[in-house]
């Protein structure tokens, strides 16, 4: 007995140790770390540094005389400049009106992916061409069903008696709905992946003991399938915001922020700001501005579907 004793103690002894050992994070760790780290401080964290420190500099193109150190004269301007807080206000209507119907049409597909029906595997494929499609060409693609001439959408309408058809990206109450509907088309698909590996890593015995107990479809969903599936949906529902929000390339093409800046996004103010009239110091605090407003208004929806998750 004593000898099995000492011998215990000796294991445990070794598997402490060992354990200590694997939590401290020695130099070869770091080493193997470095290739990740890298690119993430060279390609992120740095331009995000450098981007703060411009936004308290009066940097412009062109200028022959040095930058100077304003302060916050920048976001001084920013509180009086009207033009940007509309497009702030169209951001998040563009940002809220992309997200939701994403989660909402991407969980009716997703379950319907996820039925044993013939050719599942060609519509999964299907499903997420969208994808992997080029935003610039998305934007080209949408032009041409949009255009007002000879445009899918009106040659539709046209043949069902509907009307002589409109010029849907140039009419100010049709253009944001317009680019609205193209970016629910062309972000949904990620969604749907998502919420389809969420679905079948669900285990399967859950729904046959629901429906041996006499739960409905709705009832399986609602206290089966939403409950495995809410941690995918929070999570991919924060990303598709941030991406929608911080949304520049579909926009551009399809409108170029018009018509009246009726789509104008705040990413694409700032570009025009920076790119087209020189004043580099302005736009990165737009930046800021939007960094931290997406950072706050983010908190505050991941705080909220946690706590409302924890209570259920």
């Amino acid at each position: 007995m004593p000898t099995r004793s000492g011998k215990g103690a000796d294991s445990v002894a070794s598997v402490a140790e060992a354990r200590g050992t694997t939590g401290r994070a020695g130099p070869g760790t770091w080493f193997l770390v470095l290739p990740a780290l890298v690119p993430i401080l060279v390609l992120s964290v740095g331009p995000l540094l450098y981007g703060i420190l411009l936004a308290f500099t009066d940097s412009q193109s062109g200028r022959t005389s040095a930058t100077r150190w304003i302060g916050g004269l920048n976001f001084q301007d920013l509180l009086h400049d009207t033009l940007f807080w509309e497009s702030f206000r169209i951001g998040l209507l563009w940002a809220i009106g992309v997200t939701v119907p994403q989660l909402l049409l991407a969980l009716g597909l997703a379950l319907l992916l996820n039925q044993d029906v013939r050719l599942r595997g060609l519509a999964r494929a299907l499903a997420i061409v969208p994808w992997a499609m080029p935003e610039v060409v998305v934007g080209i693609m949408w032009r041409l069903v949009y255009n007002p001439d000879a445009g899918v959408l009106n040659e539709t309408l046209r043949d069902l008696g509907l009307g002589d058809g409109r010029d849907w990206l140039s009419g100010l109450g049709t253009a944001l709905p317009a680019v609205v509907v193209v970016g629910v088309w062309a972000g949904m698909p990620q969604t749907t992946v998502a919420l389809l590996a969420g679905l079948q890593n669900t285990p399967r015995e859950l729904h046959e003991a629901a429906a041996v107990d006499g739960a409905g479809a709705w009832r399986r969903f609602r206290t089966v399938t939403w409950p495995a599936l809410r941690p995918v949906a929070l999570a991919i529902t924060a990303l598709n915001l941030i991406w929608n929000v911080n949304s520049f390339a579909l926009v551009y093409v399809l409108t170029n922020g018009g018509p009246g800046g009726k789509t104008r996004l705040p990413m694409l103010f700032a570009y025009e700001e920076a790119f087209r009239y020189g004043q580099f110091g302005y736009a990165a605090a737009m930046g800021c501005v939007m960094v931290a407003v997406i950072s706050i208004l983010l908190a505050v929806f991941l705080a909220g579907r946690l706590r409302g998750g924890e209570d259920a």
